[in-house]
């Protein structure tokens, strides 16, 4: 079988997971994406699985795709978004993802951004190289109200990490996971994400990018209904916000700060208007990418493949 590999995390870590690919003797192409339309259609009939990351599988390239050998695709990850699973679900290709297996590594990376803005390490560190003693003043998380906008994996992950550190939990999503709120019952369940809006100083976002939730942080939210001038994380998708509105909610004072993993396009264009913003944190979508979250979700997108083609684990 040919495999073409695109997942720069899993290539990147050496670990079990590359072992457990190897040792299955297929003929191994690797490239690395996410890669686009254009640069998919010319290649994609040629292989007959992908391990892919966030790369662009339209129904063209699915369509093309299947005209050749590609037969399963497996996605090394959570996010299905990038992939049309109905052209998919036509066309008879499966796809499988990676659900809970990245939820400690992202977690934690919102609450590294969280400190890093609001302890001033970022612009502390930046001025110590510089020479400078300058020392800036940073708040306290404890005792602050986080609103956690989406209760999957990540979601309940940090909902329990900010509990540890004294916050007072609000959570949304539009299924209530019952038996963890029993369990947790520290977490402020709300039917209505208005209340995270008004109610919360920190805003963390954890959905994935559907029609419905494209530009979900938008003009009307930002200046009807945010009430406690917030922090806002994003570790999910970058078009769950409008960064053109991000920009005027800085400028307004109507959020303290934009911390962000993700972007609207990845990897970040020339004229990305988040960069180089006051009060706006980028990082390089590696929320997940530790050794351990990338060793555990290679080794189910491998895993994942071989169950796909049938194959005795």
């Amino acid at each position: 079988m040919k495999v073409l590999l695109t997942s720069t995390s899993f290539q990147d870590t050496p670990g079990k997971h590359q072992d457990l690919l190897k040792a299955q003797g297929y003929e191994l192409d690797m490239l690395r994406g996410p890669l686009l339309e254009d640069e998919l259609l010319p290649i994609v009939g040629n292989y007959d699985a992908i391990i892919c990351g966030d790369d662009e599988y339209t129904e063209k390239v699915l369509e093309k795709g299947f005209e050749g050998r590609l037969r399963y695709i497996s996605k090394y990850g959570v996010g299905l978004d990038r992939i049309d699973l109905n052209a998919a679900e036509k066309l008879g290709i499966p796809v499988t993802n990676c659900p809970g297996v990245n939820q400690i590594s992202v977690s934690e990376h919102v609450l590294a951004l969280l400190f890093t803005f609001e302890k001033n390490i970022h612009v502390q560190h930046n001025s110590t190289q510089n020479g400078s003693w300058k020392r800036w003043v940073g708040q306290e998380i404890h005792g602050r109200t986080i609103g956690i906008v989406g209760l999957g994996a990540v979601g309940r992950e940090l909902a329990k990490k900010s509990n540890a550190l004294g916050m007072k939990v609000l959570a949304f999503d539009i299924f209530k996971d019952k038996d963890f709120l029993k369990a947790h019952d520290y977490v402020s369940f709300v039917s209505n994400l208005d209340e995270i809006y008004s109610q919360a100083e920190i805003i963390s976002l954890h959905l994935p990018h559907t029609s419905e939730s494209k530009h979900m942080i938008n003009e009307e939210v930002v200046f009807e209904k945010l009430k406690r001038n917030p922090i806002l994380i994003n570790t999910s998708r970058g078009k769950l916000v409008d960064s053109k509105v991000i920009i005027k909610a800085l400028k307004a004072e109507r959020i303290r700060g934009y911390l962000t993993d993700v972007l609207a396009h990845e990897p970040m264009l020339a004229d990305e208007v988040l960069k180089g913003v006051e009060n706006i944190i980028i990082t390089p979508h590696v929320g997940s990418r530790t050794f351990q979250s990338v060793e555990r979700q290679g080794i189910m997108a491998v895993t994942n493949l071989l169950k796909l083609a049938g194959k005795d684990l």
